[in-house]
């Protein structure tokens, strides 16, 4: 593989590559704003110039300037080398690249900050971008200076409604165009455009439109300083108290690879971001999936019941293992879900061999909107998966589990998941006599359950989803459960050792050790990740 040497590192690079693109894949951040691997070259914003020495013999390229002498008052001619803006220089074998160690660079870098900040408002302390701010890093790294500009600055539109999902403030956004690309490569709607030159230039809004495509949150994302804020994160949290979990998106069958962030001092997840995974997501995500995260605290089941009444879970499952005691096991069926983990769908198909249940059926969200970006139109996240552990049980579909209870051939069903197929496949549920459901979400299940297990969310358990292309991913846990909530493999294991029949394993390595010959091989999360901005 050929190299360059940046900063008497050796930094090796795909054909093709741009110094700045190999150096990030390097580990070594080259300071930009405009440039994002995933988009394609503006280099306007002129914060990542570097200087490229010439080879052995050529002479290099010097430029006439002139620069203020101190101790003559007066501006003299002097020489410079002429810098090229790493995100569009192509690297090369045997280059050699200065950044952090040229004083033209540091020169050069010190001049666009403040250029940036002459009209910038100081409003940090209510800006939802403190803390992951570039003004705000590179001010540190490469000026350090107070203001020296005293006239007032250009003022312009504020809190400006773009859309149902972004506030734009004018007075911040440094014009990098990130989301005008956003816009028109990743979502294919150009609605998105700068108006006015120079420091009158601002972000606005195809007239008669708003910002409204399936991807407006990347357009926030993407956005370097304050300028772009989510409405659903706008003044929600400090980033500052925010941990990260690495973590899978379980909207939809894609496994968009994420970041969940969360506050460990109450518990709640506050946001997705995405994280690069070149083989999935590539360095996106969509706004269903960004905005997910609100699941994990909505419309939860977090305490156990039996017959509809709140019960302990201990009580609740003791009840359900005399009910799976009882029941006949050619009229027992078990529901797996593919909302669910492969570890949860492992361990009640492990309780249905364990009491001779041979009825396995599956359960899923309903098909919604695709696209050919990132959404699909399968909305659970291990359909695949599913299918691959039921393939030795004869796993059937819903549809099939609906005819079942009609025909009374599913008289005691443990169902995990919330979801069901609307009209006719909720209604069958009354006709079952012992209907346990293990459950995240309130839906179906537990409203004609006889005993319901409160079963924890994929944020509250560590779990292994597979997508649509048949990719196994490990999702980390982020937050503790809430409430009562527990694991759902779990619940079935001290289900099964109630019932008198305990499984083989106890922990969670021992469970992916069975599941691993019935299940893909898992892909962990440090090896999807290639370092995300």
């Amino acid at each position: 593989m050929p190299n360059f040497k940046l900063d008497d590192r050796e930094i090796p690079f795909e054909p093709g590559e741009t110094i700045i693109r190999a150096a990030q894949k390097a580990g070594i951040d080259i300071p930009h704003y405009c440039w994002h691997a995933g988009l394609s070259v503006a280099a306007n914003c002129r914060m990542c110039l570097v200087e490229i020495l010439p080879p052995p013999g050529r002479p290099a390229m010097l430029l006439d300037i002139l620069a203020w002498d101190a101790d003559k008052q007066e501006y003299l001619p002097q020489k410079k080398p002429k810098l090229v803006p790493s995100c569009q220089q192509a690297a090369a074998d045997g280059m050699v690249v200065k950044s952090q160690t040229s004083e033209h660079v540091d020169v050069a870098r010190a001049a666009v900050q403040e250029l940036l900040l002459l009209n910038h408002p100081v409003d940090c302390p209510i800006c939802d971008q403190a803390g992951e701010c570039r003004l705000q890093d590179y001010w540190l790294e490469h000026q350090g200076t107070k203001k020296r500009m005293r006239d007032e600055p250009v003022h312009k539109p504020k809190a400006v409604v773009f859309g149902p999902t972004i506030v734009y403030d004018a007075e911040r956004c440094i014009l990098c165009t990130r989301c005008v690309r956003v816009s028109e490569e990743l979502a294919k709607d150009p609605v998105l455009s700068v108006r006015e030159r120079g420091n009158l230039g601002e972000i606005v809004v195809a007239p008669g439109r708003q910002l409204d495509h399936p991807y407006t949150l990347m357009t926030e994302y993407v956005c370097p300083v304050g300028a772009l804020t989510s409405i659903d994160f706008r003044f929600k949290a400090r980033v500052w108290f925010l941990r990260s979990t690495r973590t899978v998106c379980t909207g939809c069958a894609t496994g968009c690879n994420s970041f969940s962030d969360f506050d460990p001092r109450n518990q709640k997840v506050y946001r997705y971001r995405p994280r690069e995974n070149l083989a999935v997501n590539k360095f996106w995500m969509c706004d269903d999936g960004m905005l997910d995260h609100r699941r994990i605290h909505e419309g939860r089941v977090l305490e156990a019941r039996i017959a509809g009444a709140a019960a302990a879970v201990p009580t609740a499952l003791a009840k359900a293992a005399e009910l799976l005691a009882k029941a006949d096991p050619s009229s027992t069926a078990v529901v797996l879900s593919a909302e669910h983990s492969n570890e949860d769908n492992f361990a009640l198909l492990s309780l249905a061999k364990a009491f001779g249940i041979s009825d396995v059926y599956q359960s899923a969200r309903p098909a919604g909107q695709g696209d050919d970006i990132l959404r699909h139109p399968d909305k659970n996240p291990n359909t695949a998966g599913v299918a691959a552990l039921g393939k030795a049980s004869g796993l059937k579909t819903f549809v099939e589990f609906v005819e079942a209870i009609r025909g009374g051939k599913a008289r005691t069903v443990i169902a995990l998941g919330s979801a069901t197929p609307t009209g006719g496949g909720a209604a069958a549920l009354s006709d079952v006599k012992n209907l346990i459901a293990i459950s995240t979400h309130e839906g179906p299940f537990v409203e004609r359950a006889s005993v319901v297990l409160p079963a924890s969310s994929w944020a509250e358990a560590d779990g292994t989803f597979v997508n649509a292309k048949g990719m196994s991913q490990e999702s980390e846990k982020a937050v503790t459960p809430q409430g009562s909530s527990k694991p759902a493999f779990r619940l079935l294991a001290e289900l099964a050792a109630l019932a008198g029949k305990p499984f083989a394993w106890k922990k969670l390595a021992e469970l992916r050790a069975a599941m691993a010959p019935a299940a893909p091989r898992s892909v962990p999360p440090e090896s999807a990740s290639l370092g995300a901005e």
